[in-house]
């Protein structure tokens, strides 16, 4: 017989919030951790409409819950739910862990960005902040990688989209040595890169491809593909047949969930091999 698993009266709760979230592979993540680890605890999928978000994020101490993730289309209206908001997630603009604090406050926190720099130097070791890195895309998560890597220390940052206005928007709203160009120009603004991100959904499955010429990228510039579906893009098979490095995205899921995970549940998680096929299979 299969082990029983039950909740006790000490059971550690944390969810996800989203709208629909029967595409979040968090709660697979979560269980994962929270089975390898032996630990009394659950974590929940909440299908919430966005006029009743900010009502069930603060819900969450009154139900005893430690936490809890938020994913799209939440990330920006969980701004209006927190007591507090970590210096990160002000500036991202957009939050997408929750912490109860001891007091019963929720601190709002942003994720994302830590998980892509993460996945980025376990993947690429050889990848060292303070050259040039060329962002494609100037969506929400544009905005958290480039917080990231500005923190990081990378020297340049050149912001590239399909909406120029977008671009623009987001170069002028975040203080850094940020730079646009217009999206034919993409192809040049490979020059001297060290690091290309895309943070869009071009190339995702069922999204139109994602074309640039990748002639003028050095070869030992590092390309990471945010999109995990496919897992290996034809960004990234065009990157890796030219010899430069690949990051594929699932890694940057996982190590996002890491803070939150600690947070709520006390136990810092490792992401290996194991844990990604898991996810990967859900």
């Amino acid at each position: 017989m299969n082990e029983i698993r039950t909740q006790s009266g000490k059971t550690r709760v944390a969810g996800v919030f989203g709208w629909p979230v029967n595409h979040s592979r968090s709660p697979r993540l979560h269980g994962y951790w929270l089975a390898k680890y032996g630990i009394d605890g659950a974590y929940l999928p909440f299908s919430t409409r966005p006029e009743n978000l900010v009502d069930a994020i603060r819900a969450l101490p009154k139900l005893g819950f430690r936490g809890a993730n938020v994913t799209l289309p939440h990330k920006e209206r969980a701004l209006d739910a927190v007591d507090h908001l970590s210096d990160v997630a002000r500036r991202i603009g957009a939050v997408n862990t929750l912490i109860v604090q001891e007091d019963g406050s929720i601190l709002g926190d942003n994720t994302d960005g830590f998980g892509f720099v993460e996945h980025l130097k376990v993947s690429a070791p050889h990848w060292r902040a303070g050259g040039k890195a060329v962002i494609l895309g100037a969506g929400g998560a544009a905005r958290g990688i480039i917080v990231a890597l500005l923190d990081a220390g990378v020297s340049q940052i050149v912001i590239t989209n399909r909406t120029a206005a977008r671009a623009e928007t987001l170069a002028s709203s975040l203080d850094g040595p940020i730079d646009m160009v217009g999206w034919d120009d993409r192809a040049h603004a490979l020059k001297e890169a060290t690091l290309l991100v895309n943070t869009t959904q071009l190339g995702q499955a069922g999204q139109p491809p994602l074309e640039i010429d990748l002639q003028h990228l050095p070869r030992e510039a590092v390309v990471d593909d945010i999109v995990y579906v496919p897992l290996e893009t034809d960004l990234l098979k065009q990157a890796k047949a030219r010899g430069n490095a690949t990051v594929d995205g699932i890694g940057m899921l996982l190590h996002q969930a890491r803070p939150g995970f600690k947070a709520w549940f006390g136990q810092e998680p490792e992401v290996d091999t194991a844990l990604r096929d898991f996810v990967l299979a859900g």
